[in-house]
Parts: structure tokens; sequence; C-alpha cells
């Protein structure tokens, strides 16, 4: 009978180097596997964090357009209401202030026409005498000037403080102050036709009033150094396209 020969220990070691060699490898395989799963959660998480921010964010910025558009809206209809009732305003102060300043007193641009012509008549503008006729084909004689000279208007005598009127319908062009004739109105009656009235005082009447036939255009003042020894007086000049004509000639007597 044969005796079985030994194992050698080299053989021995061989096979234990072999073991622990598939055990390691088992662990670092496992430890990998491990470590490649707890990563990739991580990653997954995040991006789902992020995709739902973005979506939080998406949703917000909607939420805000929405309400902006919802703001400016709102803000242009207060600003039309605001614009509607701001120009209402403006036209209720338009209208006082042209009441205000037209109490009654009708004017040029009021639409009233002017209408004088060769066949209209004057109403005599205060209640006095003739003191000096019209006369521009000859010369008359003035006694405070003490010389002869022709006459563009009649001198009518008054006491001082008698009413003057107009005569006649018109539009108050414009008042002065001059030398000779002291206080003046000049009435555009219409056509050409034009009255000066002078030797005023407290006259009533605004430059662009309409005035009427009898209407007040002023008082009788104190005469001026021309017409001292004529005494008080109005005087009162007609002129047609600016060359004067006699008054006379449209009074009704």
């Amino acid at each position: 009978m044969k005796k079985r020969p030994k194992p050698s220990k080299r053989r021995g070691a061989s096979v234990g180097i072999a073991v622990c060699f598939a055990a390691a490898v088992a662990i670092v395989g496992t430890y990998t596997l491990k470590s490649y799963q707890k990563s990739d959660r991580p990653e997954t998480s995040a991006a789902d964090e992020t995709d739902s921010t973005e979506d939080k964010k998406v949703q917000t910025r909607s939420a805000n357009t929405d309400r902006l558009v919802i703001n400016t809206k709102d803000d242009r209809k207060e600003e039309e209401k605001e614009t509607e009732k701001t120009t209402e305003e403006i036209g209720e102060g338009a209208d006082e202030e042209v009441k205000e300043e037209s109490p009654g007193v009708e004017t040029a641009g009021s639409g009233t026409a002017l209408s004088f012509s060769e066949n209209s008549q004057l109403l005599w503008p205060v209640n006095g005498q003739i003191l000096l006729n019209f006369s521009m084909d000859k010369t008359v004689y003035f006694s405070t000037l003490d010389q002869y000279k022709y006459n563009p208007a009649l001198v009518i005598s008054g006491a001082e403080g008698d009413q003057v009127i107009s005569g006649a319908a018109g539009v108050v062009k414009s008042i002065d102050v001059t030398a000779q004739t002291g206080t003046t109105v000049n009435l555009d009656l219409g056509n050409g036709y034009e009255l000066y009235v002078g030797q005023l005082k407290e006259v009533p009447v605004n430059t662009g009033d309409y005035v009427n036939a009898n209407t007040v255009i002023g008082y009788v003042g104190q005469p001026t150094k021309y017409y001292s020894v004529e005494g008080c007086n109005v005087y009162y000049e007609m002129r047609k396209d600016g060359q004067p004509i006699d008054p006379l000639q449209f009074v009704d007597e």
C-alpha cells in the first residue's frame, strides 16, 4: 500500500492568496456600487429641485404679468376718468369767466350786426342847442379862438353833468383824450359810418362794448381851452369812410 504524498506548503499558500484576492474584489465592487447609487440620488434630487424652482419662477412671473396687465387697465381707466373730469371743470370755468366778462352787455363779438346807412336816423345826444354848426364849405367864427375856421362837427350846448347818449347803435371803437375835444368816444356804426362824441367825463363804457342809440356814453364835462368862451358843450362829429359829414342830415327834426 502506497502512501499519499503530502500536499506541499507552497500550493496551500497559493490557494489562500487567491481566496483573499477574490474577497477583496467582492468588497471593492460592493463599495463602488453603493457609492455610485449614493452619488446618483443627490443629482436626481438636485435636478428635481431645480425643475421645481423653475416652475415656481414661471408661475410667479405669469402671476406678476397678469397682475401688471390688470393694473395697467385700471390705471388707464382712472386716467381717462381724471381727464374727463378735468375737461369738464375747465369747460365750466370757461363758461363762468365768459359770464363774468359779459354781464348783459352786448359786444361786437356777440353777433350783433352794425347796419347804419344813409336812411338811418340819429337821436339828439344831449338836451341843448347848437352853438356851432357843421361847416366844411365855408368858415365859421370861433369865439374862444377869435378866428374863422372850418368846423367838421356840431358843437351842442349842455350843462355840466348832463347825460350824453350815443344817438345810434354801434360799437365803442376807442376812447381817447385830446387837447381840443377832451375825453372823446369813437363809435363804429357800420358801413363806414363813425361818430366822435367829445367834451365828456365819467365815461361808463369800454372799448369793444356794444351800445344802443339811447345808451349813456358819458356826461358833459368842463370845456377844453378851445371852447372856454362857448362854455360846456358836446363835440359831435360824424364821418363816412373817414370824411366828415353833417350829422343834422340824419336827425329827425
